[in-house]
């Protein structure tokens, strides 16, 4: 095997020496576009399949958007194609089946048997085909409770009885289910995730109820149960109205607030705000009788130009009798006395003359049903105190200055709040809050004066600060001048003493070097030899080469004299 290999190998590199540079580029592209197509076969191999929601594609657009609201809701990520809402994978179908079920998003139209996509109804006798269908029915349903969030585990039992040939005999379904919540999770006493869940079993069984399912916690504590939830409702119900209540009193509170802020700052407190809320349910229902109108109203003149009809005639009948002759009053039998009263025999035998119309129209009156149903609540009474608080502002002396008392405290007079305040006041709290005398609401405006005793506390201790710094930096200036006016008056004195110093030593040496050159000259008169040191001879080199210097270059030694001058 090695060998053949080897001799492999050998070929190989045979082959590869006697290919040209064109061959050898055309088999690396070849192999590298091999390589790439695996790979590329690998990876979509991998990648998640998609996996169908409903199992059929949803053509209404109204649907279709609820149905992407409720998952955009609760964070699951699907795919829309064709109408078909797909997700990742099957567990997220899951998860998304028991949102829709949850929220009742399942139309009619879709069989429940269909909607679980991954129950086989296949096998090779009637009785493992049902006792396979109901496993995979009952595990299915377990999948989905337990894809919601909140549930831990959940078991279901599903009883699916025989048909019986009569129905009087037929068995209803029925079904268990118990779960359990996670910890800190709501769905024990949710009722409306209960409802999802039920509804969940009801959509996944064909022919199951309200009353053949039973849901339960791992305590036997039955949650479906909700005509024994009247009272729960009750409490549920007066919570949302005491929130609803509370809720409406901070908007109001605020608007108050807002309103008055603005005009009086830091000088409005609510004292009370209270809202009687009426949330009883009332329907009204009227019929009103409105006219006909035959022509609208021009909205072009500035009159009322329209024509209506009160009512209109929609049947009429008409009678009309008439009669004009001799009246003839019928006897008895003949040979016998008439029965006829003596009064109407003295009328026998008259010229008479008779006439009746009568007329019956029916009109027709339009008519409209009018049924009002109430707001979800209704404000009954509102009450309001609200308490204004004057302005405290500080006395100033003649020259502006804040005036303190004995205690260091700012001297403050209180202004109080005018009555026309009071009145602007109300009527704007009045305005605020929607004020109606029908409805014996009450509003309040006050003027109470309010506690600023920390607050003037703290404005006196800033006061009292400010002016110890004040005072200390006035104290640290005057020291500063007084020292550098020391400092100037030392300076000025030592250049004096300097000055003088100076004056006395040239006076001295001039005195020096007179009395020199005298003994000198009166040296060489006498024709006396003087020795001299090597100081004195270096001093007179340098005083005959400054004269020299001067001589040569008088202004050199000008400019040198005034830069000494002016350093002194």
């Amino acid at each position: 095997m090695n060998e053949w290999l080897r001799k492999l190998l050998e070929q190989l590199k045979t082959l590869w020496g006697k290919w040209t540079v064109t061959q050898k580029i055309i088999l690396i592209g070849v192999i590298a576009a091999a390589v790439l197509g695996i790979v590329l076969v690998i990876a979509f191999s991998a990648s998640p399949s998609f996996q169908p929601v409903l199992g059929r594609p949803i053509t209404d657009p109204e649907y279709q958007a609820r149905i992407l609201e409720a998952l955009d809701a609760e964070g699951i990520p699907y795919t829309v194609k064709n109408d078909m809402i797909y997700t990742s994978d099957d567990k997220t179908a899951r998860r998304a089946k028991a949102v829709l079920m949850r929220e009742d998003l399942v139309s009619a139209e879709i069989n429940p048997w269909d909607f679980f996509t991954n129950v086989s109804r296949w096998s090779v006798t009637d009785f493992e085909r049902d006792v396979n269908l109901r496993r995979a029915l009952t595990k299915q349903m377990e999948l989905h409770i337990e894809s919601l969030d909140g549930i831990d585990d959940a078991k279901v039992m599903i009883d699916v009885p025989e048909e019986r040939l009569l129905k009087e005999d037929q068995k209803p379904i029925t079904a268990s289910v118990i779960i359990t919540a996670s910890p800190g999770s709501a769905v024990i006493t949710n009722r409306k995730l209960v409802q999802g869940i039920e509804r969940i079993i009801m959509k996944g069984v064909s022919g199951l109820t309200h009353e053949n399912t039973v849901i339960t916690d791992k305590l036997g504590n039955v949650l479906n149960d909700f005509e024994g939830m009247e009272a729960f409702d009750r409490v549920a119900l007066r919570d949302r109205e005491l929130k609803q209540k509370r809720s409406l009193e901070v908007q109001y509170e605020n608007r108050i607030m807002e309103s008055l802020s603005r005009i009086w700052p830091n000088r409005v407190q609510v004292i009370k705000f209270e809202i009687m809320l009426n949330t009883e349910k009332k329907n009204t229902k009227s019929e009103d009788y409105t006219p006909i109108i035959v022509r609208p109203d021009n909205p072009a003149t500035p009159y009322d130009d329209s024509e209506v009809l009160v009512s209109t005639p929609i049947s009429q009948q008409q009678s009309e009798e008439n009669f004009t002759g001799t009246g003839y009053t019928p006897q008895g039998p003949p040979g016998q006395e008439g029965q006829t009263p003596p009064a109407y025999k003295d009328l026998s035998n008259l010229n008479g003359q008779y006439s009746h119309n009568s007329a019956t129209i029916n009109y027709a009156i339009p008519k409209r049903e009018v049924v009002i149903e109430n707001a979800v609540y209704s404000i009954d009474r509102v009450t309001a105190s609200v308490a204004l608080d004057g302005v405290w502002k500080w006395r100033y002396d003649a020259k502006g200055n804040v005036v303190l008392k004995p205690d260091g405290s700012i001297d403050r007079e209180y202004v109080p709040v005018s009555d026309e305040e009071l009145r602007s006041a109300l009527k704007l709290v009045q305005d605020a809050v929607g004020y109606d005398r029908s409805r014996n609401d009450s509003v309040t405006v006050s003027h109470v004066p309010f506690d600023h005793s920390s607050e003037q506390e703290l404005e006196n201790a800033t006061l009292r600060r400010q002016i110890q710094v004040r005072r200390t930096i006035i104290g640290v200036l005057i020291g500063l001048v007084s020292l550098l006016a020391i400092a100037v008056m030392y300076r000025l004195i030592a250049k004096e003493v300097e000055r003088r110093r100076r004056l006395r030593e040239e006076q001295l040496a001039r005195q020096h070097q007179a009395m020199r050159e005298a003994a000198l000259r009166s040296a060489e008169e006498q024709g006396v030899e003087v020795e001299l040191s090597v100081e004195e001879r270096a001093r007179l080199e340098m005083q005959e080469n400054a004269i020299n210097m001067a001589r040569e270059h008088p202004e050199d030694v000008a400019q040198l004299i005034r830069t000494w001058l002016m350093e002194e």
